[in-house]
């Protein structure tokens, strides 16, 4: 015989069903927030005055002679071969390049120098010294022009390019110095001792190891000094005085007198004097924003 009996049917066993995938939680940032145009919009203004300047630049040293046209049609280069044969600004090319190429070459050797000491070494001026390298940022460069030409004439140096790459590299010294540094210690001191126990000395460990990292600083600080004495016309005016040793800048100051300006030849002495350092920031803009970015903090 057979006895029912009640049997209670076992509950299926649940699946792991797979959970949906979580998004990340995106965090909105404050400007996300701001509609575009408040952005694009005071953009376009500032990009519009900023170029403003440059168009009539080009307007003036495209369009000919007595031409009151807005538009830099027909385009005429005579502008240009009259600022560069008639008024030698070809020679004021070559001492300008002169000039700024030196003062790079000295200005990086003697602040990586400088520098290097400055974040290696400890000695009780230290921090007296990087004060008054500091405070040198706070004086003029109108305020050198005495004591410099004093020490020049003594030195037979006046009316030579010497004497402003030196005037240039001592007004260049203090900054480069203090950024070279920044970058220096921003490289591991341990990768300098590795290299001492694997037999260099310190100056042959600084070429090997810390030398090719230090390659956007050096671009950063080279390209600051280029084109601050490019562009730097006080030494030049005062140091200098025949008209072959004249650079750039004091050009750009002949073309005007008290008289009258001649707007075209002045338009294209200043594209002239603009294109080198705008080619330049063109080819090292990636090293310059990398070093400076680099060297504004330590560790």
């Amino acid at each position: 015989m057979i006895t029912e009996e009640a049997t209670v049917a076992a509950p299926a066993p649940e699946r792991d069903t797979p959970e949906p995938p979580r998004r990340p939680v995106k965090h909105r940032r404050a400007w996300d927030e701001v509609p575009r145009w408040q952005i694009y919009l005071p953009l376009s203004i500032y990009l519009v005055f900023t170029l403003i300047p440059f168009y009539w630049i080009l307007l003036f040293a495209l369009r000919p002679a007595g031409s009151t046209s807005l538009v830099p049609w027909p385009i005429t280069f005579d502008h240009f071969e009259k600022v560069w044969t008639d008024r030698e600004f070809g020679t004021y090319f070559e001492n300008s390049v002169y000039v700024g190429v030196a003062t790079l070459l000295v200005t990086t050797l003697v602040a990586l120098t400088g520098g290097y000491a400055l974040a290696r070494f400890d000695f009780k001026i230290k921090n007296g010294f990087m004060l008054a390298l500091l405070c040198s940022q706070f004086v003029p460069g109108a305020l050198l022009l005495v004591p410099l030409f004093e020490i020049f004439a003594e030195l037979k140096m006046i009316n030579s390019l010497t004497s402003v790459i030196i005037a240039e590299t001592v007004f260049q010294l203090p900054l480069s110095m203090i950024l070279i540094s920044n970058f220096i210690k921003n490289v591991p001191y341990s990768l300098e001792e590795a290299a001492w126990v694997d037999g260099c000395n310190r100056l042959t460990a600084f070429r090997i190891v810390v030398l090719p990292l230090l390659r956007p600083g050096i671009i950063a600080v080279g390209s600051f000094a280029f084109v601050h004495s490019w562009n730097h016309f006080l030494f030049a005016l005062m140091f200098l005085s025949n008209q072959d040793k004249q650079t750039i800048p004091v050009g750009l100051n002949t073309l005007m007198s008290a008289d009258s300006v001649d707007l075209g030849a002045l338009a294209a002495g200043g594209i002239i004097a603009a294109v080198p350092v705008v080619i330049v920031f063109a080819f090292i803009q990636k090293w310059l924003i990398t070093g400076f970015s680099a060297g504004a903090v330590k560790g």
